[in-house]
């Protein structure tokens, strides 16, 4: 079985190949076409900003790429977000995957600090994404924008709203959480997605 993870100009890559790494799977790093849609699983990773992620997609036509895989694919933080119409974040066009669209958590709010750093648990658990993962289960978040609760949403978390922890259409999976920084949990996710 072959996994790749998308190179683009987005961090954590390096601790999504130790996660895969942990679980005994071996992954290739690339942004080649090919490689890509040779591939049985695929990870779409991401850390950094919406529209100057889309612009490195675009350049490279991985934005076409991406919305026409057939494989799993699983976008983690930034990923996932891509995957979704549109984002607050410098107004961008995204990949349109989702219906959802992501916005930016209100700072009005003074008990919440943005971004969103740390742990907090998910709910309303579905598919087989969270096989073996019990609702309520803690996962590390970190960021500024979240992907509104919509018709896709498998897991929901808040954060003085509630928003989608993870979302699925098709063989397209995203989690707005760090599996490969969310311990047990985490690797439970990983091992799920490439056991799909």
């Amino acid at each position: 079985m072959k996994t790749v993870i998308i190179q683009y100009n987005a961090g954590n890559i390096q601790s999504v190949l130790f996660a895969l790494e942990r679980i005994g799977v071996e992954a290739s790093v690339t942004d080649d076409v090919k490689q890509i849609e040779a591939a049985d699983k695929i990870i779409f990773p991401g850390v950094g900003e919406a529209s100057t992620a889309m612009t490195y997609l675009k350049e490279r036509k991985l934005d076409q790429l991406i919305v026409s895989l057939q494989q799993p694919v699983l976008g983690i933080c930034l990923g996932m977000q891509l995957m979704c119409a549109f984002s607050e974040e410098n107004n961008t066009p995204c990949l349109g995957i989702f219906d959802e669209r992501v916005e930016k958590f209100n700072s009005n709010n003074q008990q919440l600090k943005i971004p969103q750093i740390g742990w907090n648990n998910i709910v309303d658990l579905k598919t087989d994404l969270f096989k073996g993962v019990h609702d309520q289960a803690y996962c590390y978040f970190v960021h500024g924008y979240y992907a509104a609760l919509g018709k896709h949403t498998i897991a929901t978390a808040n954060y003085g709203l509630a928003y989608s922890a993870a979302l699925k259409k098709g063989n397209f999976y995203g989690v707005q959480f760090h599996p490969e920084k969310s311990a047990i949990v985490g690797e439970q996710i990983i091992k799920n997605f490439i056991e799909l």
